[in-house]
């Protein structure tokens, strides 16, 4: 699966692919943002889905996903913040959200391990060791 039905990458030399079918964020790390000031919102800086409910610093490539009761996710990188997000952030410094200089508050690249529906609302949730 190359990732969301009907999605296109503009610069697949550093988007898309099976390894980063997907590009993930959490919404509890938009909404800290927010407070700092930053004009940020679900969807700005070129995730794909925005999850909610998981302790996002715990993710780390390796880590699998459950999506609803279908899909199924395996994390494989940190998406590495580009300038063409910088307009998103107050002081322009899209470091901000870089795993190298604040870990826990990276989006991640994720490869689909079970193909299926996601629908809005569907839980998102890390599966039981061995599931």
């Amino acid at each position: 699966m190359a990732g969301l039905a009907g999605d296109r990458q503009r610069n697949l030399k550093f988007h898309g692919g099976p390894d980063r079918a997907l590009c993930l964020w959490s919404l509890e790390v938009i909404e800290q943002l927010r407070q700092e000031g930053h004009p940020i919102a679900p969807g700005s800086v070129g995730e794909n889905l925005t999850l909610s409910g998981l302790d996002w610093a715990s993710l780390a490539p390796g880590s699998q996903l459950c999506l609803g009761d279908q899909v199924r996710l395996e994390i494989t990188d940190y998406a590495t913040p580009c300038r063409t997000i910088m307009k998103w952030f107050s002081d322009r410094r899209f470091s901000r959200i870089s795993h190298k200089h604040h870990p826990g508050s990276s989006r991640l690249y994720a490869r689909v391990l079970q193909e299926g529906w996601v629908r809005t609302g569907d839980r998102a949730f890390v599966p039981a060791a061995g599931a």
